[in-house]
Order: structure tokens, then sequence, then C-alpha cells
């Protein structure tokens, strides 16, 4: 029989570590990780008193991103204390989605007993996976964010101010307080917006380039990753803009 088109939606466990399953999604989130340290690292050692054109166009940038921040949050030590979370939210998302399209990453791995009579007995797993193809990752980011949102809401407003927003006087304003239960929900659908938003929209990519690959070997997955780079941007700012864009809400009072 010849095999087809397999796809695996949870990630393959590799082994553990202290009862701690190990994922390859895991493994690939470490090398991201190690790549943004070393990236880090290597950017701030060859920083110069006198820019470069390049080290300019960088620090030009930054300011740019920075000043939006503040514009937003209308708030310079708001934005010194968000910016650096921000930035890591997007970089985090966008290396992870480029590193999808790495030789390597979904090809080298090895097979095991398990697999059905297409794939002779054995079925392969592969070492590295595109990390935001793990609702566990996607899921993690939404967590911090969620959390972020909420703990800087209560702390800018003040834990009474911030509920009075979901729960006004019932006996002096019922509607506003049946639309705080909404409200309530809706900040509890942020987790499954902001996680299932990314998760599906890069899942959704690597099905679509493996499905290419698999009708039109050559000529097919080229445009086609073209286009998922500048998706995984996309989702990478959107990830981070939305984080933005609520913490500025959490903190407004209610009108």
């Amino acid at each position: 029989m010849e095999q087809g088109i397999h796809v695996v939606l949870a990630p393959e466990q590799l082994g553990s570590l202290w009862g701690i399953p190990i994922t390859n999604t895991l493994i690939t989130s470490w090398i991201v990780i190690a790549l943004l340290v070393v990236l880090a690292f290597t950017i701030g050692t060859r920083l110069k008193m006198t820019p470069s054109r390049l080290q300019t166009l960088f620090e030009w940038l930054v300011e740019f991103i920075y000043d939006y921040v503040a514009e937003i949050l209308e708030s310079k030590a708001l934005a010194r204390t968000f910016f650096p979370l921000l930035v890591t939210l997007f970089l985090f998302i966008f290396t992870a989605n480029l590193l999808e399209f790495t030789p390597g990453i979904g090809s080298i791995g090895f097979f095991s007993a398990g697999g059905g009579s297409a794939s002779g007995g054995h079925e392969f797993t592969p070492l590295l996976r595109s990390v935001n193809t793990d609702l566990n990752v996607t899921l993690a980011l939404a967590a911090i964010a969620f959390v972020v949102i909420e703990v800087t809401g209560i702390v800018v407003m003040g834990l009474g101010t911030y509920l009075h927003k979901f729960f006004p006087n019932p006996f002096k304003n019922p509607i506003g307080s049946v639309v705080g239960f909404i409200e309530v929900f809706s900040e509890l659908a942020r987790l499954i917006s902001f996680s299932f938003r990314l998760f599906g929209n890069i899942l959704a990519g690597e099905v679509l380039i493996l499905v290419a690959t698999y009708f039109i070997p050559y000529a097919g997955p080229v445009p086609l990753m073209a286009f998922e780079v500048f998706v995984g941007f996309i989702q990478a700012a959107i990830f981070a803009l939305l984080t933005l864009f609520f913490i500025k809400i959490a903190i407004t009072p209610a009108h």
C-alpha cells in the first residue's frame, strides 16, 4: 500500500526526565531560546557609541516600537515595564515560525515499531517539530499573556476598582451586572482565542505545505513557504499587539 500524507496533532514524546515528558516541540523550543540568547549576546557586544548604519536602523526600530507602546499605554513607565515582554513574545513566536522551514525540522528522526502496513510496520518519529504546532506551547503563551493582563489591571487600578468593572452595584445597575458576567467570560475566552489562533494558523500552514509537497514536490512548496513566512510574522505581531491592547483595556476605567 502506498503511504499517504500523515498528520499528527499531538507532539511526539521522545522520553522523560524526572517524570516530565520530553517532546520534540520542547526540544525545538529550547533551540529557539538558545538562538535568541546567542543573538541577544552577539548584538549586545557589538553595539558602539558611534553607530553604524545597521545599528542606527536597529536603534530606530526599537525606538519606534517603544514609542508606539508608550503611546498606546499613555505612560512611559508602563512602556518600560511591558516593552521587554511584548518584544520577547514576538521574537520567540516569529523565530519559532521561521525555524519551521529549517532543514531537519520534521525530517530527522527515527523509526519505531507500531506503524501499520503502509509504513512497513514502523512509525517515523521526528526529533524536532515546529514549536507552535503544539497546542501546549500556544496555551502556555496565552496563559502568560492572560496572567499579565489581569494582574496589571489589578495593580494599576486596585482590586476593588478592577472588579467593579465587571460587577457593578446589581441594585443600581442590573443590566451592567449582566454585561459584567459576559465580560468575565470574554476575559476567560482570551485563553482559547490566543492559543487556538496561533496554533490553528501555523498548523494549517504546515499541513498545506505537506499537501503541496506530496502532490507537487518541487515547485509547489516554494511560494507557499514564502507566504507562510509572512503568516508567521503576522501571527507573532498579532499575538504581541493583542497582548498590548488587552493590557490597555485592563487599565482603562469602566465608563
